[in-house]
């Protein structure tokens, strides 16, 4: 069991240091978090507003990510941006990317196929059209999920999938503990997180990302 969970305490403390190192970011995390949790309490009862609301989570999380995240060399940790990207574990940009455009279809595909070609019954309101796409939506989250978990077992090995499926689902839990603090920090123009090297509260190992980076690249 400790080895589950000191690899699910790495992919933790990876995503952290390399992709939310901005407070703006780790705001918008937070947020998103939030968002999330009222998705995760419309799940069962209300599941097509559960597939609208999360979406709402994803889109302010990808915002923190694509806009307000620093690109390019990484001076914290010092490992380049091509090699956070390759290593990975869950979705990185090129992935998010291919992703954002099958939801963004979505709605363009029930215009054109109101009943989806016979999946839902033909829409009698614009409320009917909207919770048709907060069901496919929801089914594109899940199905993303699943397919990077497969993708992971086929590539590393099934634990490594089960656990990073894990950690996303209480990514919104432990994000609000870890970020709950990066408003205040942003109040008072703390743009970087000055702590983001430091490992001790997550109990992982020292930082080998300059020798896991020569070891990718030779």
């Amino acid at each position: 069991m400790s080895r589950y969970y000191q690899t699910l305490q790495t992919q933790r403390f990876d995503d952290y240091r390399y992709y939310h190192q901005s407070r703006i970011n780790q705001t918008l995390h937070l947020v998103s978090a939030v968002i999330f949790l009222v998705a995760y309490a419309l799940l069962f009862k209300h599941p097509a507003m559960a597939g609208l609301v999360g979406w709402l989570a994803m889109l302010t999380r990808q915002t923190g990510h694509f806009f307000f995240e620093p690109n390019g060399y990484d001076h914290v940790n010092g490992v380049s941006n091509d090699y956070k990207e390759a290593v990975k574990v869950g979705y990185n940009q090129t992935r998010k990317i291919v992703l954002l455009a099958v939801w963004g279809l979505v709605p363009v595909a029930l215009v054109l196929s109101p009943t989806l070609f016979g999946l839902f019954d033909a829409p009698l309101s614009r409320m009917d059209f909207v919770r048709h796409v907060g069901v496919l939506w929801l089914a594109v989250g899940i199905g993303a999920g699943l397919f990077r978990v497969i993708q992971l077992a086929a590539t590393q090995d099934v634990a490594t999938g089960l656990i990073w499926a894990f950690k996303v689902l209480t990514d919104p839990f432990h994000n609000i503990a870890l970020y709950w603090k990066s408003p205040l920090a942003l109040l008072r123009g703390e743009l970087i997180d000055p702590t983001i090297k430091d490992a001790s509260h997550w109990g992982a190992a020292a930082d080998e990302a300059e020798t896991e980076e020569a070891a990718h690249l030779t």
